[in-house]
């Protein structure tokens, strides 16, 4: 059962680091924070240091850090002085608060990929040709199974994932290879055809392919402290932009609604990747992260991309928001926030059920 304890690390890991954005954003602005959770409801254990009660909460799914003066009504809070209230500061002071936390979450991720490269290198396929399809180009233009690409183009290929790249992105008629074929250099001019695939969410898309298939040996690349960081910069914004296509495809229906998971498949997953390793569990972790800081920038009210689309208006328009239009955004916002977690669960619960 020690997956349960990974679950409660992971979990509260995400909270703690995602608040731990707000409340340092809001330290060095000076502004007053009067409470720092873990957790939502009733308090189990906690301490006061200056003016902030550090506290854990009963339910475990998520944490709050609450500031002074969040409410513009407030003219004083506890104690804190004009200056240290919230709602008396810029908009842009506002902001930064607000998008520190999911900031944070994708500094957690790049931090995570960061230390698994220096630690491990960085592994991904090896450019090593497993199979020739029948009739394709690389057949035709001699290329042969156990081939290792060099490059494409002029373009240095490391990994499997930078041959695929370069062939799709290319828009030249013929490619230059340059293989290594048991230790001897060979070149090679392939002229790519177009064909149907499959993407990874079932779309049939149009590329250009050479007819060639990886071998699936892996291959690692070992990294200093400053090629790590940017490996690692790469890495999280490579998964960024495959959750927000995900996203994208959830909302035109080429991502079944199905899919949308919770907290059962968050601790299902985790309790997979925990008996399969503690790399893998790191870098599930780093991609929950991302998922975090982007379900958070979401422009829905009661979530930080709520609160931000308020303050950029207030920025925009000079003057702050109808606070009558505020509340019923907010109540709109947190009723579509609970409809969507309680399918979620309820996606959970059915998928478990059928997979018994």
């Amino acid at each position: 059962m020690s997956w349960i304890v990974d679950f409660i690390v992971v979990l509260g890991g995400l909270i703690f680091f995602h608040e731990l954005g707000h409340f340092l954003a809001a330290r060095m602005l000076g502004i007053g924070v009067k409470t720092f959770s873990l957790g939502f409801g009733p308090r189990i254990a906690g301490f006061n240091w200056g003016a902030t009660n550090y506290r854990l909460s009963l339910i475990p799914l998520g944490g709050y850090v609450s500031l002074a003066g969040e409410e513009r009504e407030m003219s004083e809070d506890n104690g804190f002085t004009e200056k240290e209230l919230f709602m008396s500061r810029p908009p842009w002071h506002r902001m930064i608060v607000v998008a520190a936390g999911p900031i944070f979450n994708f500094v957690l991720a790049w931090l995570i990929f960061w230390g698994i490269i220096i630690s491990n290198g960085q592994m991904g396929l090896a450019p090593t040709v497993g199979q020739l399809q029948p009739d394709s180009p690389a057949l035709k233009a001699g290329i042969e199974v156990g081939d290792k690409v060099l490059s494409i183009e002029g373009h240095k290929i490391i990994f499997w994932s930078d041959l695929a790249q370069t062939i799709q992105n290319s828009k030249s008629d013929t490619l230059d290879f340059v293989v290594d074929r048991d230790g001897n250099i060979k070149e090679f001019s392939i002229k790519p055809q177009v064909q149907e695939l499959k993407n990874i969410f079932g779309e049939t898309i149009r590329r250009p392919v050479v007819g060639i298939v990886a071998s699936g040996d892996s291959k690692t690349i070992e990294m200093d402290g400053l090629n790590g960081a940017v490996a690692a910069a790469e890495q999280t914004w490579t998964v960024t932009k495959l959750i927000c296509t995900s996203i994208v495809k959830m909302v035109e229906r080429v991502v079944p609604m199905d899919s949308i998971g919770g907290p059962i498949m968050i601790a299902q997953a985790i309790k997979q990747q925990s008996e399969r390793g503690l790399l893998e569990l790191l870098q599930f972790t780093a991609f929950i992260s991302i998922n975090l800081g982007l379900l958070n920038l979401l422009p829905i009210p009661v979530l930080d991309g709520g609160h931000l689309l308020f303050f950029s208006l207030e920025t925009i328009l000079r003057k702050p928001l109808n606070e009558k239009l505020q509340a019923a955004a907010t109540r709109m916002g947190l009723l579509l926030l609970l409809s969507l977690m309680a399918f979620a669960i309820f996606n959970d619960i059915v998928r478990t059920m059928s997979s018994k």
